[in-house]
């Protein structure tokens, strides 16, 4: 995984050959505000990634960017070598079938069962058949402590088997990448735990790549290769996990760590 912000020497113009994500001078602005500020970011295929810094800082921007719920006013994003932006409609949904994410809140179909929430979106857009579908959300709600959930309706879950079940449909597409943003900030505290350890359990033992966005800190540095402090809308210290928690070198990285822990 490589980083670099406008601080830093610009990226070249060869993509490594494990590089999956990559944003080039990407600028975002929401009128005044300048949310991202010629954003230089890479992500290799596999990592996990996590994205640190106060609100406002640019982070779930990013996840929104590559989820196509917004667009950049400035610069290009790839994903597995394809053009995501600027690129045509056609092209942009072919890219965003690579793309999974779980949002802060649950976003589940109430009208359909658990097992047609998983089933709904690989069946249309991928052209699974039912069976095929089925068979693929079964699993993965075994995966996540759910397979006697398939016939209820998500009002009839708890705040954590609702965000267990996003995560499920999130992965029933099979994305190449999984994006995590804030999965855990409208649950109890009594649920955060749970969800934090399933997460945990798919980061050991898939190769997705993750790009999470999260204040549990302690998960951060568990399930990360990499973590990024960002601020202003610009990543200002980049490095592993031990050395971000634990000697990071940007007084501004020292301050929001030592906030947050």
């Amino acid at each position: 995984m490589s980083v670099e912000t406008s601080k830093q020497p610009a990226v070249s113009g060869t993509a490594s050959p494990t590089e999956l994500i990559r944003l080039e001078g990407v600028t975002k602005r929401f009128g005044d505000n300048t949310v991202l500020d010629g954003l230089d970011l890479s992500v290799d295929t596999g990592r996990h990634v996590t994205l640190i810094g106060p609100s406002g800082s640019g982070k779930t921007t990013i996840l929104r960017l590559l989820m196509t719920l917004a667009k950049p006013d400035a610069g290009t994003i790839t994903v597995d070598g394809q053009r995501l932006f600027p690129a045509p409609e056609k092209e942009v949904r072919e890219v965003r079938k690579k793309i999974g994410m779980v949002f802060q809140q649950f976003n589940l179909f109430p009208n359909m069962s658990v097992l047609r929430n998983l089933t709904e979106a690989p069946v249309r857009v991928l052209g699974l058949s039912k069976d095929e579908a089925e068979e693929r959300a079964r699993e993965l709600l075994d995966l996540v402590g759910l397979a006697d959930k398939c016939d209820a309706r998500p009002t009839r879950l708890s705040g954590g088997q609702q965000q267990r079940v996003a995560v499920a449909r999130a992965l029933a597409m099979r994305p190449q990448v999984l994006l995590l943003d804030e999965v855990t900030s409208a649950l109890d505290p009594e649920l955060v735990a749970g969800v934090l350890d399933l997460l945990r359990d798919i980061a050991r033992s898939t190769d997705i790549t993750m790009l999470c966005v999260t204040h549990e800190m302690g998960f951060a540095r568990d399930i990360s290769d990499q973590v990024l402090m960002f601020d202003a809308g610009r990543v200002i210290e980049a490095g592993p996990p031990e050395k971000i928690f634990g000697d990071p070198e940007q007084e501004r990285t020292r301050d929001f760590i030592s906030a947050v822990l």
